[in-house]
């Protein structure tokens, strides 16, 4: 059955994959983005007008910004796929105290508010799924990347605690954890720090946006009514 599905940070590689599939599978939705607008006027030709219901511009890294988003977004939402996201890299000690705040308000208050806002419509109706794109650093931890890490092991407490409580209202709440991705997040990597990486993930090769995509379409599908509070490892085997 069709559902209406917020996607936050669709214009990302990732928000993209997921949008396209989400639309073939006949399903309605409303786009969040930042910066990309270019790619989100892409996305939007590539998905049939009248399942693109709105199409919302905001930082959900401060909190102007997601009160903005707020004030626009409605809250009748069936589904909702958080995959906003943003990494820093380089030493801990060096990190200045913005950078903290807006990867704090960006992987956490924004979730938080945004997930407040659409709860009771989704206990009315005793329906509902949420998806958290965390991380296999909220797992293990990165060095050089200790905030980033920090903010994804809080969202994997928050997707397995919020399951807990929402459980009984029939709304499903889980993750998925990718590994090293191919999109602009691992831009940074030269060659030859790839080909390291590789070598430790069993298949052999950096994984895709449609990867991650197809275990969000996993966990929107109805006959996955059993799968509560989990974060889905999409690592290649790393």
């Amino acid at each position: 059955m069709e559902k209406k599905i917020l996607i936050t940070g669709a214009s990302g590689e990732i928000g993209q994959a997921i949008a396209k599939d989400l639309a073939k599978a006949g399903h309605s939705l409303v786009l969040h983005y930042h910066k990309n607008q270019t790619d989100m006027d892409r996305l939007t030709k590539q998905i049939p007008a009248d399942q693109c219901l709105q199409v919302i511009q905001a930082d959900l890294s401060t909190p102007e910004g997601l009160q903005q988003f707020l004030s626009v977004c409605p809250p009748d939402i069936d589904y909702y796929i958080h995959t906003s996201g943003q990494s820093v890299v380089g030493l801990f000690q060096d990190m200045p105290d913005q950078q903290m705040d807006e990867l704090l308000h960006l992987h956490i208050k924004a979730p938080w508010r945004i997930t407040q806002h659409l709860i009771p419509s989704m206990i009315r109706q005793q329906s509902g799924r949420i998806v958290v794109i965390s991380s296999i650093w909220g797992e293990v931890g990165a060095s050089c990347e200790v905030a980033y890490s920090t903010v994804k092991g809080a969202q994997n407490t928050f997707v397995k605690a919020l399951a807990k409580e929402l459980g009984p209202s029939q709304i499903y709440v889980n993750g998925v954890s990718p590994g090293l991705i191919d999109t602009k997040m691992n831009q940074h990597l030269d060659q030859q720090e790839r080909d390291a990486l590789i070598e430790e993930i069993a298949l052999q090769r950096i994984g895709l946006p449609e990867d991650v995509a197809r275990a969000v379409c996993f966990l929107c599908e109805e006959q996955t009514r059993y799968i509560q509070g989990e974060l889905i490892k999409v690592d290649g085997g790393w």
